[in-house]
């Protein structure tokens, strides 16, 4: 273990995600079990930048782990972004003697970090926490699971009015890059037809999937829609649809943010918990400018470069398990 580092700051930066809280918890209290001393920083990068750094004892992190959300608060810092603000925030750790981060974000936070890292060369690790599972380099990000149960929970009412009116409808779900989510809140809830970013299916192909449905007599239908589909949205493709086929009787609901609140399932929980033990161990171990993460239920540190730059696609197996228990 590494005698170099002693104080160690904590931040969330971006989007929020259902289990930032564990993750703080576990890199608070693991801390102290190796005698760190563990600093929050509000708002993360603008945060840094601002010097909204406190010290977080035991006690600061108890009944926490349950809520969503995350206690230091999140922003997005555009002077940040900039040679000059990452300076200001360069001052501030050195002011209180900071000798390295872990910083629990997705792709922006974790780009931000690298840069800051070959800038100034403070020791950083990264703890993957986005509702979207985009990142390269481990199996699950903190979140997606509580956001695919959100969604399915959701899509499981629909399912009724829909089957109460004979409807068609097409549900969003967040996803603007991948289609993790979309994909396996489709599968989970029985979807008639996913459209998801990767997908290379076209608008013809769902029309003629709902009417194969109509032919063998299924009086409603359930399209999930991944935000940031090739084909649109799904207020947008459900109108091209009811253009084509003027009979149907089509709405269209977006989930919108109520994936990313809530308190986070057990899976999140747990996975919050080892990867916040596992990115003070990898500081203590000499680890920095990497993410860590889980592949194959075994920790695993990957390279910023790569966690940001690398593509992740959704599993090509669940992609065809989808059309297949649909048809």
């Amino acid at each position: 273990m590494s005698k170099d580092i002693k104080r160690v700051a904590v931040f969330t930066s971006g989007g929020d995600a259902p289990g930032m809280n564990a993750a703080l918890r576990s890199v608070v209290r693991s801390g102290g079990f190796y005698d760190l001393h563990v600093y929050g920083i509000k708002r993360g990068y603008e945060g840094m930048i601002e010097g909204e750094l406190t010290r977080l004892e035991r006690s600061d992190v108890s009944n926490i782990i349950h809520r969503g959300g995350t206690f230091l608060k999140t922003a997005r810092s555009e002077r940040f972004r900039t040679p000059e603000g990452r300076k200001l925030a360069y001052e501030t750790l050195l002011a209180n003697d900071i000798d390295a981060c872990i910083a629990i974000g997705g792709n922006g936070t974790f780009t931000g970090a690298h840069i800051f890292f070959q800038e100034f060369g403070v020791p950083i690790i990264g703890i993957p926490g986005t509702i979207d599972n985009d990142l390269y380099g481990t199996d699950y990000t903190i979140g997606f699971d509580t956001a695919v149960n959100t969604a399915i929970e959701a899509v499981d009412k629909i399912r009724d009015t829909a089957d109460s009116h004979n409807r068609v409808f097409f549900i969003e779900v967040m996803g603007r890059h991948a289609g993790f989510i979309a994909l396996n809140t489709g599968i989970g809830s029985g979807a008639a037809y996913v459209i998801i970013p990767e997908s290379e299916r076209s608008l013809d192909d769902l029309v003629e999937e709902l009417q194969r449905s109509v032919k063998r007599k299924k009086l409603f239908s359930l399209v999930i829609v991944a935000e940031g589909s090739k084909l649109g949205g799904a207020a947008q493709i459900a109108q091209q649809v009811q253009e084509r086929i003027p009979s149907y009787d089509i709405k269209v609901t977006i989930i919108g943010h109520l994936q990313r609140g809530g308190s986070p399932t057990g899976q999140d929980r747990v996975l919050a918990s080892r990867l916040g033990h596992a990115a003070v161990v990898g500081l203590l171990e000499g680890r920095h400018d990497v993410m860590v993460g889980i592949v194959n239920d075994q920790i695993t540190y990957t390279p910023f470069e790569q966690a940001i730059h690398q593509t992740k696609v959704p599993n090509a197996d669940l992609q065809r398990l989808a059309e297949v228990l649909a048809t």
